[in-house]
């Protein structure tokens, strides 16, 4: 019998979450940033798309024409069945790559998107995507890619090798993937008990067997225990990519470009004296201990002079996604936790404070008296999205055309929301893919839509749903016990997303 998993787990579903990245929005601040030109995207491909949930709301919210597959057939349908809810008409297959790369239907493509994905294939796949890349993306087009990378894996791979080769030769024939991860995972720990010198040698692997048991089994069993498994240094992925004549052209992780929050000034000194652009991005994952890398590369770059990169950024609209009160002025980095400028960041943020779109234009006239520069707009910009507070926003005539379609894709996801808490996304026309909104959150916008307003009945709506399932609220690692206490913190949070929260989500037009 031939085996179509080609060594990759497919007896458990891949997690329903929503990656921002993958976004084509965000494409084009990234480029203007490093002074390219951005195609329009009017094509767009998800390679190992899973579920299908990022597929599906980035079609919804756009005219983009998608495209995409995966392999397990149980993924590809719960995704098809997302784009004829939508009816924003992603075409998406079950295909394995070489099948679908030869499909004679697929146009060329401006955007092509591959999350993680890269990290668990084998190289006879790799080489089929390399080659699709280079027959389907067009001149000017971009990849988006993420994969795990060096010098951030190098104390872990053994410790994955281990688990993986528990599982395959310990692993009890029959057994589940998720029970032989937990006997993989219950034979580490024994193992560490004896005190081996790799511990000792490597005593941050104790603390990643730690952090992996927390995590969902689902991910686990797609992160760790495929049969192919490669963090690649960024220079190979560069020698990869070279025959389909793509170039590295930035981060698609925002906040890479804050470099105080990243680097030292004697390592940013360093850098700067390195000429080679790619050479000097190894050496930075050095410096970061880069563990997983979201990259753009683009299939013949075009720079842009001085004065349209500094025009196209003053036309780049944004908005606050969050209450103002509710923004931190700490940003994570490589280097941890780091305070923002409140002389610079809380004048921005008091521009953006209603929550409706601005160009960054507006918002540097709106602080010039405040001493605020351009470039400090920019990279408050940059610095804000990347910590998920600011998002781009589309222009109005897209808003407009795309919200049947979001809003459809999101009554269905709101059901969903009724027997399980899978998917935590909803979708913006404003800012063409996915926003945060909770299961309880869905759940009130349920209630509203059978026009129930008040907080009491919202939470009353949430808790009768929750009560048929024998579900109670867990709150603080505790379960919360009876009516009473279960309607009591419901109502509290229907009070605080009333208040706060769905005024935004009426902006975003979620609902």
């Amino acid at each position: 019998m031939t085996d179509w998993t080609a060594g990759y787990v497919a007896d458990i579903g891949y997690t329903f979450g929503y990656y921002q990245e993958l976004n084509p929005l965000r494409v084009k601040l990234a480029f203007l940033n490093a002074g390219l030109a951005s195609p329009e995207i009017g094509t767009a491909c998800e390679l190992g798309f899973g579920q299908g949930v990022s597929t599906n709301l980035h079609a919804a919210a756009s005219l983009t024409q998608w495209h995409g597959t995966d392999f397990n057939p149980s993924q590809a349908g719960f995704a098809q069945e997302l784009a004829t809810v939508s009816g924003a008409g992603a075409k998406l297959y079950d295909e394995a790559f070489a099948d679908f790369a030869n499909r004679a239907d697929l146009p060329e493509f401006d955007y092509i998107g591959l999350h993680g994905i890269w990290s668990w294939i084998s190289g006879e796949n790799r080489a089929v995507i390399v080659d699709f890349l280079r027959r389907k993306l067009k001149v000017g087009g971009v990849l988006y890619i993420s994969y795990n990378t060096q010098p951030g894996w190098a104390a872990t791979v053994p410790l994955r090798d281990l688990l993986t080769e528990h599982g395959e030769v310990m692993g009890v024939p029959g057994h589940g993937i998720v029970r032989r991860i937990d006997a993989a995972l219950d034979f580490a720990d024994k193992l560490f008990a004896t005190n081996p010198s790799f511990a000792k040698a490597n005593p941050q692997v104790v603390e990643r067997l730690k952090a992996i048991r927390g995590q969902n089994r689902n991910y686990l069993a797609h992160e760790y225990f495929n049969h192919d498994w490669l963090p690649m240094p960024f220079s190979r992925m560069a020698e990869w990519l070279s025959p389909a004549k793509l170039n590295f052209a930035c981060s698609a992780n925002y906040l890479d470009y804050v470099d105080p929050a990243n680097l030292l000034p004697e390592q940013l000194a360093f850098l700067k004296e390195i000429p080679d652009t790619m050479f000097r991005e190894t050496v930075r994952d050095f410096m970061v201990n880069q563990q997983f890398r979201k990259d753009y590369w683009v299939r013949g770059a075009r720079r842009l002079s001085v004065l349209e990169q500094v025009e196209g950024l003053r036309r780049q609209r944004v908005m606050l996604l969050k209450p103002r009160a509710e923004v931190s002025l700490k940003v994570k980095g490589a280097l941890g936790e780091a305070t923002l400028h409140e002389a610079i960041h809380a004048p921005i943020l008091d521009v953006l404070a209603d929550n409706q779109p601005k160009t960054l234009g507006q918002i540097e006239l709106a602080v010039k008296d405040k001493a605020i520069s351009f470039a400090h707009v920019k990279e408050a910009t940059l610095m804000l999205i990347g910590s998920e507070v600011l998002t781009a926003v589309q222009d109005e005539a897209l808003i407009a055309k795309t919200r049947k379609q979001t809003d459809k894709l999101n009554t269905y996801l709101c059901n969903k929301a009724r027997g399980s808490n899978d998917i935590n996304s909803l979708v913006s026309p404003l800012t063409g893919g996915g926003v945060t909104v909770g299961r309880f959150e869905q759940l009130f916008l349920l209630a509203i839509g059978q026009k129930k307003n008040h907080p009491a009945d919202l939470a009353s709506f949430a808790w009768q749903i929750l009560a048929a399932q024998g579900q109670n609220i867990i709150k603080e690692g505790k379960t919360l016990e009876g009516v009473e206490q279960n309607m009591a913190e419901l109502t509290a949070q229907a009070l605080a997303f009333s208040e706060k929260h769905l005024p935004i989500l009426k902006i975003l037009a979620i609902t």
